[in-house]
């Protein structure tokens, strides 16, 4: 378990944006590592975890794309039937509310990682101490 520094960046819901987000990024040789994208009628919500969190930051700011950042649990699981379950269960039991969570499927495909938004992030890393 791990902890990272999640982007939220606001976007018009409008073509091309993700295109120029995800470009912004490349070109400062940030590796996007989890993605989500929350879509609504005229503003979306871009959330990212990313390999260099100070580069990101940097180049969102100087191309002018509103964010802000939350700290968020990276737990890496085995990518298989009932984990989820199981992960949120514990979390759950242990009086833990999960505000957002996604996934990404990180380098092999044996292992899951889940980005989890929550409040009471130190009881949720010793409920998840498994991952």
């Amino acid at each position: 378990m791990e902890r990272a520094k999640q982007f939220s960046v606001s976007l018009p819901n409008k073509k091309g944006q993700l295109a120029a987000l995800s470009r912004c990024l490349a070109d400062a040789g940030v590796n996007i590592l989890a993605l989500s994208v929350l879509e609504c009628t005229e503003v979306g919500t871009v959330r990212l975890v990313v390999d260099k969190p100070d580069e990101a930051a940097a180049a969102l700011k100087q191309a002018g794309l509103p964010f802000n950042t939350t700290q968020v649990l990276v737990a890496a699981m085995p990518n298989k039937v009932g984990v989820l379950a199981e992960a949120a269960e514990k979390l759950a039991d242990s009086g833990v509310n999960v505000q957002f969570a996604y996934g990404s499927t990180g380098k092999g495909r044996g292992v899951t990682h889940i980005i989890i938004g929550c409040d009471k992030r130190p009881t949720a890393e010793k409920a998840l101490s498994d991952y």
